[in-house]
């Protein structure tokens, strides 16, 4: 088999980023690197061509997912013609909803690589970018009277419970619970 072009390497190191960040954010970052490959639609051989090491990968998958938090945040503010408080409201509706409890891959990794992230050491880049994206989510999130980290932690703790009690009356119940809380207080 020929090498392939400096292009269709760049797509395939993309491919492979944007699949191990919505796998990583779905099952956690300990999917295995044949796992990731064949998911991507590439051979397990070919990593290393693109990676030095699955920590890498982790790396840039995470930076990955916040650049697409960011992009989320960002199109909130347009849709809402620069409102911030009614995109705020907007990404808390979406955020404690069940369809986003019910799609991990595609949904926030603030939420998703929170116990991946614990496990990280501290000088490593993708915790570095987690705790980065957690604060500028905060900050994101605050308003002139509520404290952007209160509304992040209610936020993530719901859907954490939400995900984990699945399939049961409790599960909504949290979701609603939590969403009355941050209008009422709002």
């Amino acid at each position: 088999m020929g090498r392939v072009s400096q292009a269709q390497a760049e797509e395939n190191r993309r491919r492979v980023v944007e699949t191990a960040s919505r796998l990583f954010r779905e099952q956690g970052t300990h999917v295995s690197v044949a796992d990731l490959m064949k998911a991507s639609g590439l051979t397990h051989g070919g990593f290393y061509k693109q990676f030095a090491s699955k920590e890498a990968l982790i790396d840039e998958a995470t930076v990955h997912a916040f650049d697409e938090l960011t992009r989320l945040h960002e199109d909130g503010l347009e849709q809402h013609a620069g409102q911030r408080d009614t995109a705020q409201q907007a990404l808390i509706d979406t955020y404690l909803s069940v369809e986003h409890r019910d799609s991990a891959a595609d949904g926030c990794p603030v939420a998703a690589l929170a116990t991946d992230m614990a496990r990280e050491p501290g000088d490593r880049e993708a915790h570095r970018v987690y705790t980065e994206g957690v604060g500028d989510f905060a900050e994101w999130l605050a308003t002139d009277d509520r404290d952007g980290i209160t509304r992040l932690c209610t936020m993530l703790g719901a859907l954490v419970l939400a995900r984990a009690t699945k399939g049961s009356p409790l599960s909504e119940e949290i979701l609603t619970a939590a969403r009355a809380a941050l209008t009422a207080a709002g």
